[in-house]
């Protein structure tokens, strides 16, 4: 008898409980896609930084800095395109994310409501 009863109240803990696990494991994959977004943003505008550092750093004279100015039309291109990029990342991230939440929400209505 009472083996019964607590293998019901487990069984329905377990089932009450379900939304609770599905929407951590949602939250942990967005976080996890939303940090290595960032670390790859991080990473590459760092080493774009680094990369403009060392080449003004190497300006000796007149001829060099003309290369350098006339580089640096070509890296605002490849700035912008990067941030461009990682914003449409985010978008996509956070779309998937509202998608993902929107059917564990229907899901748990059709299972809450009494049919």
């Amino acid at each position: 008898m009472y083996t019964d009863f607590f293998k019901t109240f487990t069984d329905q803990a377990e089932k009450n409980m379900q939304p609770f696990f599905k929407f951590n494991q949602l939250m942990t994959k967005n976080v996890e896609l939303l940090t290595e977004l960032q670390l790859n943003a991080m990473r590459t505008y760092s080493e774009m930084g680094m990369a403009q550092m060392k080449a003004a750093s190497e300006i000796k004279d007149v001829n060099t800095l003309a290369a350098f100015s006339s580089q640096q039309l070509g890296v605002l291109s490849k700035l912008s395109q990067q941030m461009l990029d990682d914003s449409n990342k985010l978008q996509a991230a956070a779309k998937e994310f509202k998608q993902d939440i929107e059917t564990l929400t229907s899901e748990n209505i059709k299972t809450a409501t009494p049919q």
